[in-house]
């Protein structure tokens, strides 16, 4: 692997990662959202990840496809979670039915923060990737003097 594919590899994963805190610390700052303005609760939120090849001819993403090697992971969509509602019985809230239940977005808080930790240390990860990418270069061009 050259230098420069090992800073695009760690690049990409950077990215992928930093949306998916923004996706988890959006879907945390948002768990009492009982309404939005489509008129729901707040829909937790997941992304998608996709490995994508650096090249675009066909026979060159098919043949790096089979030998392993994509390059890239990109994030390919941002989706809500299916997930039902929680009901929870609360008639004083503005935001009640009839029968004074509220529904509540699906978000599990340790379930969030658990998703958090693991984007943090991936993120750390690549983080230390690029750093020793970056060092291994800088040695070989020690090396040569």
């Amino acid at each position: 692997m050259d230098f420069q594919s090992a800073m695009r590899i760690s690049a990409s994963g950077l990215k992928a990662n930093r949306v998916w805190i923004n996706v988890v610390s959006a879907n945390l700052a948002n768990i009492n959202t009982t309404r939005t303005a489509e008129g729901t609760p707040y829909r937790r939120r997941t992304l998608i990840l996709e490995a994508t090849p650096v090249e675009s001819d066909f026979q060159a993403v098919f043949d790096e496809a089979l030998e392993g090697q994509l390059e890239r992971v990109d994030v390919s969509e941002i989706v809500p979670d299916g997930r039902d509602f929680t009901k929870v019985y609360d008639p004083s809230h503005p935001d009640a039915n009839k029968e004074g239940y509220v529904l509540k977005p699906n978000i599990n808080p340790v379930e969030e923060m658990a998703n958090m930790m693991s984007a943090t240390r991936s993120y750390e990860a690549n983080l230390a990737a690029l750093n020793t990418a970056r060092q291994l270069a800088l040695k070989a061009l020690e090396i040569g003097r």
